[in-house]
Formats: structure tokens, C-alpha cells, sequence
């Protein structure tokens, strides 16, 4: 998931959240592009199949109903850990680079949980994969504790990522190490992978290019959340606030 880190354009996004069994071809392909924009070795076959797999998707869109972002996301129960839990899973997650620093991702995101996790569930998980620092750094900004991370909190979590890893994944994930490598691999384009001057100094990044050293071959760091409003920074409750009012 791409974090609001810059300043986007003076339009705004508009994001809307629809099944994925309603979008056109036309929506479809407009996903696709904007997929292979960002990373090398996509493959459509892999891209329906993964799509149809999914129950929602995000479509952030320009006054002109261009489609310039999107997100996919599923909600299931999993008693992997040997407690009912529910997760919500983010699969390809996408804006384009002139509107990098949009909150309407964010706030569209947060209306799209709301719809999918059932009401009084008391533990819902955000399960997501990370190929790249930019995905990564969004977990601090919104959330207090989530794993993994640099300073190892929230590691009671470590044995509940495992199982859900291991349950969504199977044998592509590898527990000593967190990581996943998919059968198919996404490689972020070249620019993506480049580190701009000064990213080190985040403690976060730093953590992240350790971890994951094989990101730019496309390995992904299996990372998880709780979705709570005890678990939201200042940043997130903004967010929440936000996503009340239609965008």
C-alpha cells in the first residue's frame, strides 16, 4: 500500500468501494495498466484470478472518472491461531506516482473495513504484504503497534501472523524469516526500488531494507495489524473522522 508521503495534485481523488464481480472490462483493464506501470513480471492470467479471489475493490478516480489508484481487498474468519479471528486482506494496492499523498486511499480504506468485518467482532486483523519501504512505512503512520518492526513490539502478534501466513500461503512462506516468495513474483519498477537520499535516517526504512533484502526480486514481508481504535495514531483517528464524509 503506497503511504501519503507526498504532496498530490491540487484535484482530488474520489474513492468508492465496489464488488469485485461488478467492474467492467473496461475498469479491469484500466487496473491492469496501472498494475504494470509499477511492477515488471505481471501477468493478467494471475491478475483475474487473484482479482476474483478478492471481494472488493477501491477505485480512487480524477474528476473525469479516470481511474487513477486502486486496492483489493478480502474478509474471512480464521481460527489458524486456535482463536476466531477476522482478517482483512489487501492484495494489489496502486496510485499513480502524480498522486502519491492523496488521503483518499486512506479514507476509502477505512470505509471498506467498515463494510466487510462484520459489526461487534472483537479482533480484526489487517493482513498485508510489503515489496517495498514505500508499503511498509504506512504501517506506522497509522497504526501504534503492528509486526513485524524495529523495535519488536506488539510481538505477541509474531504466533498469530505465523498461522495466518501459513494458512493464506502455505509453503511460499518462510516462518524463520517472515517472508513470502510467491510462486509468480511482482518486482517493483526500478525507480520504485530506488532509495531516495536521506530514507535511511527512518529507523523504519533501515528496519525494513534488513528484513527484506530480497525486495528488489520481488520477496514480500508478510506484516500484521490490529484494526482497533485503541491500535490508531492520531493520524489514523483523522482518517477515520474523514472517511464518514463521501468523498
Amino acid at each position: 500500500m503506497t503511504p501519503l508521503i507526498c504532496a498530490p495534485p491540487a484535484e482530488r481523488l474520489h474513492g468508492r468501494v465496489v464488488g469485485t464481480q461488478t467492474l467492467s472490462a473496461s475498469l479491469r483493464d484500466a487496473m491492469f495498466t496501472l498494475l504494470t506501470s509499477h511492477f515488471v513480471g505481471v501477468d493478467r492470467t494471475t491478475f483475474e484470478r487473484d482479482l476474483d479471489e478478492k471481494s472488493c475493490a477501491i477505485l480512487l478516480e480524477d474528476g473525469a472518472s479516470r481511474l487513477r489508484g486502486f486496492s483489493t481487498m478480502v474478509a474471512y474468519e480464521s481460527h489458524a491461531a486456535g482463536r476466531s479471528v477476522w482478517v482483512v486482506y489487501s492484495g494489489d494496492t496502486i496510485i499513480d506516482r502524480a498522486w502519491w499523498g492523496t488521503p483518499a486511499l486512506a479514507r476509502t480504506w477505512v470505509r471498506a473495513v467498515r463494510q466487510l468485518a462484520p459489526a461487534n467482532v472483537p479482533e480484526v486483523y489487517w493482513l498485508l504484504l510489503t515489496s517495498g519501504f514505500r508499503t511498509y512505512r504506512f504501517l506506522p503512520v497509522f497504526f501504534r503497534d503492528f509486526y513485524p518492526r524495529y523495535d519488536s513490539r506488539a510481538c505477541r502478534e509474531r504466533g498469530l501472523l505465523s498461522a495466518l501466513a501459513r494458512e493464506r500461503f502455505g509453503s511460499q512462506y518462510d516462518d524463520a524469516t517472515g517472508i513470502v516468495r510467491l510462486t509468480k513474483p511482482q518486482v517493483l519498477a526500478h525507480d520504485l526500488i530506488t532509495l531516495p537520499p536521506g530514507r535511511l535516517t527512518d529507523p523504519h526504512v533501515a528496519f525494513f531494507l534488513t528484513r527484506n533484502p530480497g525486495f528488489v526480486g520481488g520477496d514480500e514481508l508478510a506484516c500484521l495489524a490490529r484494526i482497533d481504535d485503541s491500535n490508531l495514531t492520531p493520524a489514523a483517528r483523522r482518517m477515520t473522522r474523514a472517511s464518514l464524509v463521501k468523498d
